[in-house]
């Protein structure tokens, strides 16, 4: 077989492999955009992600690309790119992601992703070729984005209650299961539109490195502009059930109210980073909004020892999913 056409099949594999990851990334992440509404009992189970699902493919048509080229262009140099990095990164965020959802820890897939990229490309090439700039801005709203969603959901109680003080709980209770599902779909159009840009990022970056794609293109293909956000959508239908006990009633226990502002506080968030051009996770920024809730009601009604749980698994998923890259970039170099 001639040269081309391996490399083309082995391009053709390294897509295959992204889009397999995308659709994990919804598999894993489908808890961040349903458990607090599953978990209030305003959606069953299969309503919630299919009701999730159609608001992560939309949002296709609501996001512009900043966070696609953030990955594909601001985290490391194009001309060290192969498709042995590639190999490995994705290798190593999919590890990572098995392994988190295995033990039910609500990690980030995004991070995860970006371990991945910077580990095979230290293995490849050292850390010199890495922009630091993009990886500075990632690293930054692993602290920013639960901290903003902790605070915006927060005070998003705090007003909801104050606006509401005068009214009947079963009231209240009556109307928010109404307006959670406005809340749900907003956070899950943030997700979609969050999430699968990180995956186009990587197989833009893979097919500029493989010459099918111009450097300076200012856009990926539109094929792969569909493919990432369907798959997504497929792997939000197929849920994280695990994870979804963790985030919507051991972290704290939610009323339609609190999920209602969980979910608009992390949505705004994800609108403002995507907006951004920054890839955040989006299982930091529920998991900061469901404690900022929880913390109105007083510091006894979050299991901080279980939120400590979590916050050690952002802090080791970068460094871990980076060796486990840089493993897979010498494993592929071995295998090709």
């Amino acid at each position: 077989m001639e040269a081309a056409s391996i490399a083309f099949w082995v391009v053709a594999m390294l897509v295959l492999l992204a889009i397999a990851f995308d659709f994990m990334n919804g598999f894993h992440d489908a808890a961040n955009s349903i458990a607090t509404v599953v978990s209030t009992g305003v959606l069953k189970p299969q309503q919630a992600v299919l009701f999730a699902a159609f608001f992560n493919v939309i949002a296709i048509g609501v996001f512009h690309l900043s966070v696609a080229k953030t990955i594909g262009k601001g985290i490391v140099e194009p001309g060290v790119v192969d498709a042995h990095v590639v190999f490995g990164a994705l290798v190593g965020a999919i590890v990572w992601n098995v392994i988190t959802w295995w033990y039910g820890i609500p990690s980030s897939s995004s991070h995860a992703l970006i371990g991945g990229i910077v580990g095979a490309v230290m293995a490849k090439a050292g850390g010199s070729h890495l922009i630091a700039a993009g990886i500075l801005k990632t690293v930054a709203f692993i602290f920013i984005s639960p901290t903003l969603g902790f605070i915006l959901g927060g005070l998003m109680m705090v007003a909801v209650s104050w606006v509401f003080r005068r009214t009947s709980p079963i009231r209240v209770d009556r109307w928010f299961r109404r307006m959670q599902l406005v809340s749900a779909g907003l956070y899950s159009l943030g997700h979609g539109g969050n999430d699968a840009q990180k995956t186009i990022g990587i197989i833009w970056m893979l097919l500029v490195a493989a010459g099918y794609v111009a450097v300076d293109a200012s856009t990926p293909p539109a094929w792969v502009i569909w493919a990432c956000y369907l798959a997504i959508g497929l792997g939000t239908m197929f849920g994280g059930w695990r994870i979804v006990k963790t985030m919507g009633q051991r972290l704290t226990k939610l009323k339609p109210v609190g999920g209602f502002c969980a979910e608009t506080g992390g949505a705004m968030m994800l609108f403002i980073a995507t907006s951004l051009g920054v890839p955040v996770s989006t299982t930091h920024t529920i998991t900061g909004a469901i404690m900022g809730v929880g913390s109105v009601r007083g510091a006894s009604a979050v299991r901080w020892g279980l939120a400590g749980n979590i916050v050690w698994a952002w802090i080791f998923t970068i460094p871990a999913s980076a060796f486990v890259a840089g493993a897979c970039y010498w494993l592929s170099l071995t295998i090709f």
